[in-house]
């Protein structure tokens, strides 16, 4: 039997993770055409990707099932990558 944390497993955690440029980029991207369109009628949780075709889907609520494949990439870290930081390395 495993120990639980003491969260709930209903309960999403959102910290800020570190992603490869290209993932981040490429959520910030589909975010950004969502926001160009709509407004800022409502804040998404964050993109759902698919980290080889870098295809992606906002998602609003609950907690995204992902495929292997895919990974989520957390409004957080949309707002804080900046694609001026990887200009400057390359």
């Amino acid at each position: 039997m495993s120990q639980t944390t003491g969260q709930s497993s209903d309960s999403f955690d959102l910290e800020p993770i570190t992603l490869a440029p290209g993932i981040l980029r490429a959520a910030r991207n589909i975010y950004q055409a969502y926001a160009d369109t709509h407004g800022s009628k409502q804040v998404p949780l964050g993109v759902a990707l698919d980290r080889y075709t870098l295809r992606g889907q906002l998602i609003f609520t609950g907690r995204p099932i992902l495929l292997p494949h895919e990974c989520f990439v957390p409004m957080q870290n949309i707002e804080m990558f900046d694609d001026s930081d990887e200009a400057e390395e390359g």
